[in-house]
C-alpha cells in the first residue's frame, strides 16, 4: 500500500490514479487528520508527502512518524513546491528518504517510487541486527540508541549514519560512499554535510563518540579498538 498526503484534489487524484495504473495499491489523503487515521489500521509500505497542508504541515507530520516506533522506517518521498536548499536538507535530515520538486512528470516520480521501494526491500533483512559494542547498544528494528543504558536521541540521519558505520565493523567506508547510501547524492567538493552530521553524532553518542574514527582523506571507520 503507498499512502499519498496531498490537499491539492488533481495533484492527489492524478498521483493516485497514475499509482494503481502501475499495479500498486494506493489511497490519497486531503488532511493529516485522515491520514492518521488510515495509518492506525494499515501501515503503508511508502508515503508521498506533499509539506503544504491544512491542519499541520508535511514536516511535522515526517517529525512525528519517525518519533514513533513503529512508523520509524516507512520510505517517505516529499512532495515540495519549496525548492531551497534549506528546505530540502531539513526535510531530508529529518528523514525524508527522497524529496520531488513540483512540477514533476509522472515517469520521474514513478521511477522515483520504484528505486525508493527496492532499497527498503533492500533494507529489510538488516532490522533484525542489533550492535553492542562497549557502552555503545543499537537497535535497527526500534531504531533505538542507548548509551551506557541510557537512550541517545539521534535524527534519522544520524541513526543511518551509526548504523553503516557499525555495518562496516572496522572497513573504512568513504566520503562517497556514504553521501550516496545517506543522502543519495555524490559528493561535491566543498560539501560540508557529512563532517557536521559526524560531529554531532559524535557529541550526542558522549563517551561512545570516539568509536566513530576518522581516516583523513578518505572518510570513516569504526574504531579498530572497539572490535
Amino acid at each position: 500500500m503507498i499512502y499519498l498526503l496531498e490537499d491539492d484534489d488533481s495533484i492527489r487524484k492524478l498521483v493516485t490514479y497514475a499509482l494503481q495504473s502501475q499495479g500498486y495499491e494506493a489511497e490519497g489523503f486531503a488532511l493529516p487528520s485522515e491520514f492518521w487515521d488510515a495509518l492506525r489500521q494499515r501501515k503503508p509500505e511508502l508515503l508521498l508527502l506533499d509539506i503544504m497542508l491544512p491542519q499541520e504541515d508535511g514536516l511535522t507530520v515526517l517529525a512525528k512518524l519517525r518519533a514513533k516506533e513503529d512508523t520509524a522506517r516507512v520510505p517517505v518521498i516529499m512532495l515540495t513546491a519549496k525548492n531551497t536548499e534549506y528546505d530540502r536538507a531539513y526535510g531530508l535530515d529529518l528523514g525524508a528518504d527522497d524529496y520531488i520538486s513540483k512540477p514533476f512528470g509522472m515517469m520521474e516520480l514513478m521511477a522515483r517510487v520504484r528505486a525508493l521501494l527496492r532499497r527498503s526491500a533492500d533494507r529489510q533483512p538488516e532490522r533484525e541486527k542489533e550492535y553492542h559494542i562497549g557502552k555503545l547498544s543499537v537497535y535497527p528494528a526500534r531504531h533505538r540508541v542507548t548509551v551506557d543504558g541510557s537512550p541517545v536521541q539521534l535524527t534519522y540521519k544520524e541513526f543511518l549514519l551509526l548504523q553503516l558505520i557499525l555495518e562496516g565493523r572496522g572497513s573504512v567506508l568513504t566520503r562517497a560512499v556514504l553521501m550516496n547510501r545517506v543522502w543519495d547524492q555524490d559528493v561535491e567538493r566543498e560539501n560540508r554535510t557529512l563532517d557536521v552530521h559526524i560531529r554531532t553524532l559524535r557529541a550526542k553518542l558522549g563517551v561512545a563518540g570516539s568509536l566513530i574514527e576518522t581516516v583523513r582523506g578518505v572518510g570513516y571507520r569504526l574504531n579498530g579498538d572497539a572490535l
